[in-house]
């Protein structure tokens, strides 16, 4: 394993340091690396390892048939938050993905001399994440099995810390993003994607609606639609949007919140929480965004109940460490 990767990592149980190979200079364990991926995961509490079982039936996103490094940048050329956040990561970052899933995301972040780490619950579907590194031939990126709990990494370390769609899953949210927060360098970017308890409304009617059907019918999904003939990956994204077992939903206010609680400075929600502005590009995403008020907020987050439909009501938050 790379030096320059083993730096980023960190021993979950004492949180001491790796010089050579996985063994801890604090308290001596040796963790061991199967199929290339480091294991630093310790036991988990029972809702934590439900969630963990759950993905490893159906890894999700999923990769298409016959998928390319071409098609997986063209993919996430279709995502405004990939688009803005390639533009507006420097070309030698230090990035973490949590829960990077099937590992999509930190491929994609992997170019210029950014070291992308992506970190997941999943071996399974870090599996698939491993397998397409190697098969597109980026040596940029690394995938450890770990957890926010005890996560096998080096806090104070991460230019951007980054949880798409992750920290609704884990049994407690707020606890999950102070452990995020801790993994970003003084100065460092977070960026943290949370379904948002207004704009969730809709897909909830949604879900009711199939539940009634066994699921054989699923109303206004245009995913599934564009999945049809991916059985895989229609099935992850079905099981991720309407059957998990823990989900949480999130207002702007709650989020704002834990960044004030953990030293993080707010510097915009995407969509924004400003009424008639432009939405962000890549100059300004780390930027902070003009004062806003609590009527604003509100009227924001029941605009996005129309707006994020494609995206369950997921809102992104981003944020800058403290410097102290």
């Amino acid at each position: 394993m790379q030096r320059r990767a083993l730096e980023l990592l960190a021993c979950p149980s004492c949180r001491g340091a790796f010089r050579t190979g996985l063994r801890c200079e604090g308290c001596g364990r040796e963790y061991a690396a199967p199929e290339g991926i480091p294991e630093l995961r310790l036991d988990a509490d029972p809702r934590t390892e439900a969630v963990r079982a759950f993905y490893a039936d159906a890894p999700f996103p999923g990769y298409p048939p016959r998928d390319s490094h071409a098609a997986l940048r063209a993919r996430a050329g279709r995502s405004e938050l990939a688009r803005l956040l390639d533009g507006s990561i420097a070309g030698d970052a230090r990035i973490v993905e949590l829960g990077c899933g099937t590992g999509q995301m930190s491929l994609f972040l992997a170019s210029a001399d950014r070291v992308v780490v992506g970190a997941d619950l999943s071996r399974p579907s870090l599996r698939l994440a491993e397998a397409a590194r190697l098969r597109f031939g980026i040596d940029r990126a690394l995938f450890v099995e770990t957890d926010l709990r005890a996560p096998g990494l080096r806090e104070g370390t991460f230019d951007v810390v980054l949880a798409n769609g992750v920290l609704h899953h884990t049994p407690d949210p707020p606890s999950s993003f102070a452990a995020m927060a801790r993994l970003a360098r003084p100065g460092g970017t977070v960026i943290v994607g949370l379904y948002n308890a207004v704009a969730r409304i809709p897909h909830r009617l949604r879900r009711g609606l199939a539940r009634l059907s066994g699921f054989r019918l699923v109303p206004f999904d245009s995913v599934l639609r564009a999945r049809r003939n991916e059985p895989a990956r229609r099935e992850a994204w079905l099981r991720d949007q309407y059957r998990h077992v823990e989900e949480h939903r999130h207002t702007v206010g709650e989020v704002r919140g834990w960044f004030r609680d953990n030293g993080v400075e707010w510097l915009r929600a995407v969509p924004d929480t400003l009424l008639g502005t432009d939405p962000p590009g890549s100059a300004d995403l780390f930027q902070p965004a003009g004062d806003d008020w609590v009527v604003e907020d509100a009227l924001a987050q029941i605009s996005w109940a129309g707006k994020l439909a494609h995206e369950g009501g997921l809102f992104v938050a981003v944020g800058r460490m403290g410097k102290d």
